[in-house]
C-alpha cells in the first residue's frame, strides 16, 4: 500500500491464497467483505483506491521455482512477504540468478526483521548466507501468532527499502539485518557477510568487470 501511495508505477502481486477471517488481524489490505476472495484481487482493489494510476499485474498462483525466472525478468525489485522457508529459499535462488534485488521481511510473535539482498553487488550476501537451512520447527505467524502492529511496521520498513533500491538513494540494508523487538521497543542491527560455502552464491552469474 505504501509503494502505491509513493507512486511506484507498476506492482506485481503474487499469492495463490484466498482471504480468510484469521488474516484480517494483520493483513489490512483486506476487510470482512473480502473473505473468500483471492488475496491478489482484494489487495488490487485497495491499491487502486489509493492510487488508480498504478499498473497492477496479478498472479494468483503458487509460484514454482521454474516459473520465477520469467516473472523476475519483468521486474526491478522483489519484496518477499512470505511466511515459509521453502518459498524464501527458492525466491532467493531465483533472484540471485537473475541479479534482482530482494527485500526480505519477517514478523513473528513480537519480533520482526528486515534486510536487503542485492547480488548485483559483489559484496552482497544472499538469504542462504544468512540462513543455511530451515529447521523442521520453523515458525509461521499463521500458527504461532503475531502482534498486528508489528506486521505493519515491518511492511513499512520493507517499502522504504524497496524505494531506496529503486531510486538509488540512501544506504540499503545490504549485509545488515535490522531486528525489532516490539516487546521492549528496541531496534538493533547486526552485520553479516557472504558465506564462501553458500551453494547459491557459488552459482551466481559473474559481475561485469
Amino acid at each position: 500500500l505504501y509503494l502505491a501511495a509513493a507512486g511506484v508505477g507498476e506492482l506485481v502481486l503474487v499469492d495463490f491464497d484466498e482471504v480468510d477471517l484469521s488474516n484480517l488481524q494483520r493483513q489490512i489490505a483486506h476487510d470482512t467483505a473480502s473473505i473468500g476472495t483471492l488475496k491478489v484481487v482484494s489487495a488490487a482493489a485497495r491499491i487502486a483506491a489509493i492510487n488508480p494510476d498504478v499498473s497492477l499485474r496479478l498472479v494468483p498462483e503458487k509460484l514454482q521455482p521454474e516459473q520465477m525466472a520469467d516473472l523476475l525478468a519483468t521486474v526491478d525489485c522483489v519484496c518477499d512477504c512470505s511466511d515459509n522457508f521453502p518459498l524464501r529459499f527458492a525466491l532467493n535462488a531465483a533472484c540471485a540468478r537473475a541479479q534482482k534485488p530482494l527485500v526480505s521481511g519477517a514478523a513473528i510473535r513480537m519480533e520482526g526483521q528486515v534486510t536487503v539482498f542485492d547480488t548485483r553487488r559483489a559484496e552482497s550476501p544472499c538469504y542462504r548466507c544468512l540462513y543455511h537451512e530451515a529447521g523442521e520447527d520453523a515458525l509461521r505467524c499463521s500458527e504461532t501468532g503475531v502482534l498486528s502492529p508489528l506486521v505493519g511496521m515491518i511492511g513499512s520498513l520493507q517499502a522504504a527499502e524497496v524505494i531506496k533500491v529503486l531510486v538509488g538513494f540512501g544506504v540499503p540494508l545490504i549485509g545488515r539485518l535490522a531486528l525489532f523487538d516490539l516487546k521492549r521497543a528496541e531496534f538493533r542491527t547486526i552485520r553479516f557477510s557472504r558465506d564462501p560455502d553458500c551453494p547459491v552464491c557459488q552459482t551466481r552469474p559473474a559481475l561485469p568487470a
